[in-house]
């Protein structure tokens, strides 16, 4: 498997998907700082630090994708990686989208197009998310990605809120969508 910080700069893998210029590709470790800065306004995300989001543009941009705008800026970003003890899983870490570019299909046309470059280069079965149970706009995503593929949903809680050092989290909830087949 190639790994993010051995393949070329170059080689960006980008798709246009809009008539106004949005491309979607892999990150760069240059789009860490936007995707930080993205996940902190989505107002949803737990926040992680500024570090781990380079870091997840370098070691995972394999199983990540970004929407650039006509300028190339990212506005939208979908992280992910294949669980090591199911590999033909792909794991969805954090979805988030620009207010600006919100309602206009952006977060599912990431999804398809990170599982199917996944799928050409890996036997891929499922897709797995976690949500929590308040939000709405997650469920409504990976419902909708679920029918679009032909696969089902399987629910089960993952986490507890006990499970959390801190008070107040809401538990997260393990999304399985299968059997995908590309």
């Amino acid at each position: 498997m190639t790994t993010a910080h051995t393949a070329p700069e170059h080689v960006r893998d980008e798709a246009p998907v809009s008539p106004q210029g949005w491309t979607i590709g892999r990150p760069r470790v240059g789009d860490g700082a936007q995707l930080w800065r993205l996940a902190q306004e989505s107002g949803e995300l737990d926040l992680n630090s500024s570090y781990s989001y380079l870091l997840w543009c370098r070691d995972f941009a394999d199983t990540s994708a970004v929407a650039r705008d006509a300028d190339g800026r990212p506005f939208a970003f979908v992280t992910g990686y294949l669980r090591p003890d199911a590999p033909g899983t792909l794991l969805v870490w954090q979805v988030a989208v620009d207010a600006a570019y919100r309602g206009l299909g952006v977060a599912g046309a990431l999804l398809d197009h990170l599982s199917e470059r996944v799928a050409d280069a890996h036997r891929l079965d499922a897709v797995e998310t976690t949500i929590t149970p308040d939000n709405q706009a997650s469920e409504r995503l990976f419902s909708s990605y679920a029918r679009r593929h032909g696969a089902r949903v399987r629910r089960t809680v993952l986490f507890p809120s006990a499970a959390f050092p801190a008070p107040g989290h809401e538990a997260e909830v393990l999304h399985r969508i299968a059997p995908l087949a590309f």
